[in-house]
């Protein structure tokens, strides 16, 4: 089943069927890896990915991911082929942590498109907080600040949350207090010039986001916010 979510863009989780184990083996759970994907190549066509030699998603289009699918640990093989094709434009062998998760992103122009692989921390934040973490992942925006702010906060006096953070740069995890926040994106050393501007992002008690800066599709501005939560 589809749902949408983001805020500019529409994001519509793949829901994935994660493959069972024998009630009297569990060392498959145990020496498995979770592994999520996420289409951010903003000029891209839909593509399929495979594992090793399997198929395990075909016809994903810009802007969406998937749920974490069980992936066992080791080195294994990721590749991207544009749908229905034969084309690689991704192929790589990361090493895989037991119980680990990761998010893989497929990120820049189709042209020098390239994988983004990190490591999850799904801890649940203390109670009343939420966890979220940035990756920029537009590389026509250039380096950037981001400001997280009260939503009415004006940024002539705000101090950035991140600065100066420069194309596949991922925050680690910010933990903050549940409530409504507006998420501004400035060129870098430039406040008065506001490339991004989200007026309301909600976050609960107890979730963990990942907030993905990404281009228009086709690429270049308007820049956009994918919210994985």
């Amino acid at each position: 089943m589809m749902t949408k979510r983001g805020f500019y863009a529409l994001l519509l989780p793949l829901a994935l069927a994660a493959g069972a184990c024998d009630d009297e083996d569990t060392t498959g759970i145990e020496s498995q890896a979770q592994v999520r994907v996420v289409h951010a190549s903003a000029n891209a066509p839909n593509v399929d990915v495979l594992v090793n030699n399997d198929v395990v998603l075909t016809g994903v289009p810009y802007t969406q991911f998937s749920d974490y699918l069980a992936i066992d640990a080791g080195a294994q093989r990721f590749r991207v082929r544009a749908t229905g094709t034969t084309t690689t434009v991704i192929d790589v062998t990361p090493t895989l942590n037991a119980n680990a998760s990761y998010t893989v992103l497929a990120i820049g122009p189709v042209s020098a498109i390239e994988p983004l692989l990190l490591q999850d921390d799904r801890t649940a934040p203390s109670a009343g907080n939420a966890k979220v973490r940035i990756v920029h992942a537009a590389p026509a925006a250039g380096s950037v600040d981001i400001y997280v702010t009260d939503p009415n906060a004006s940024l002539a006096t705000a101090t950035a949350t991140l600065s100066n953070v420069g194309f596949r740069a991922a925050s680690g995890y910010l933990t903050v207090p549940a409530g409504t926040y507006r998420v501004r994106v400035t060129p870098a050393g430039d406040r008065n010039t506001v490339a991004l501007d989200i007026p309301a992002v909600t976050l609960t008690s107890g979730q963990i986001v990942t907030a993905v800066a990404a281009e228009n599709a086709g690429g270049g501005a308007p820049f956009r916010i994918l919210l994985i939560d």
